[in-house]
């Protein structure tokens, strides 16, 4: 009879152990998953963002060369 009982305390904790394993690894996926989607996030932002910049940078190269012509003459 103790030996019914070891072998079904040593399943209760193999099974707790393993169970528990499992949902650490898959809260700690999630998080990184998460992390990661915050990372997307913010680049996808900077490459909306970068294409109005590069239109202003030559709206303000053409200013500039308006300015150096008037210097000029």
């Amino acid at each position: 009879m103790a030996e019914i009982i070891i072998a079904l305390l040593s399943l209760t904790g193999t099974l707790g152990g393993s169970l528990g394993g499992i949902i650490i690894s898959s809260k700690m996926t999630n998080y990184r998953l998460m992390q990661l989607e915050q990372r997307v996030a913010e680049h996808n932002n900077f490459a909306r963002r970068m294409p109005v910049i590069e239109e202003q940078i030559k709206v303000i190269n053409h200013r500039l060369e308006d300015l150096e012509h008037e210097e000029r003459a």
